[in-house]
């Protein structure tokens, strides 16, 4: 797998109109990434904005493209040594992330809890489809680079243009799940509840899931009475 960093890939525009935000906070977003994710994180990230962006322009959402572009290209940051903690999700890693880069540019409040929430709850199905649509997107941009999901709802001229741009690996599917233990690996206690257990329990066959019911023996056996 090669994980060397990548040349920036030149914006392209689909037939729908969907182009990375041209706006200095989306270029310094694009040399961040660039310079800090391997090119596997780095293309997978722009592959999910126009993923991600192309579905809100076929649904007739409103949202912010630049917003939704921080959301993409932040969501994996936490996986990567520099902004991986050694105690929180890695999805609450990149959603801190970029936070604190959002700050940094004046950006409301309102604003930065929307891509704090987007990135945070990518790995949590059945959530984000009911929050706002830079939240729902960003999933669905997500789900459809690394699952395939609602891959028949875009035109073969998109996925082909998105792909050229910016390449999957040749072992794509391998490669981004080895990534995820990679970098999840060193706190596997951050998986409870979330679909990172499943890479772990793939990974590791000494991983042993952390359960509800056995954790936290005060559920049946302490506690507060049944009545």
């Amino acid at each position: 797998m090669r994980t060397t960093s990548t040349v920036q890939a030149p914006s392209i525009t689909l037939a729908s109109g969907v182009t990375i935000p041209d706006s200095k906070m989306a270029r310094e977003v694009t040399e961040l990434v660039r310079d800090t994710e391997n090119s596997l994180l780095f293309n997978h990230s722009s592959r999910v904005y126009y993923f991600s962006a192309a579905t809100g322009k076929r649904k007739g959402l409103t949202f912010d493209p630049e917003l939704l572009y921080v959301s993409a290209m932040f969501h994996d940051m936490g996986l990567t040594p520099k902004h991986s903690s050694a105690t929180d999700r890695f999805e609450v890693d990149g959603a801190n992330t970029a936070r604190e880069f959002l700050r940094q540019h004046k950006i409301p409040q309102q604003d930065i809890d929307t891509v704090w929430t987007a990135i945070a709850l990518h790995t949590t199905p059945g959530i984000p489809q009911y929050m706002p649509p830079v939240v729902a997107l960003l999933t669905n941009g997500v789900e459809m680079d690394v699952l395939g999901i609602a891959y028949s709802e875009f035109s073969d001229a998109d996925r082909e243009a998105i792909v050229a741009a910016y390449p999957r690996t040749e072992h794509f599917k391998e490669d981004i799940i080895q990534t995820f233990y990679d970098g999840i690996k060193h706190k596997p206690e951050t998986t409870f509840g979330n679909v990172k257990a499943d890479v772990l329990a793939d990974k590791d066959p000494k991983f042993q899931r952390m359960n509800f019911c056995s954790v936290h023996p005060r559920v049946r056996s302490g506690g507060l009475r049944d009545h």
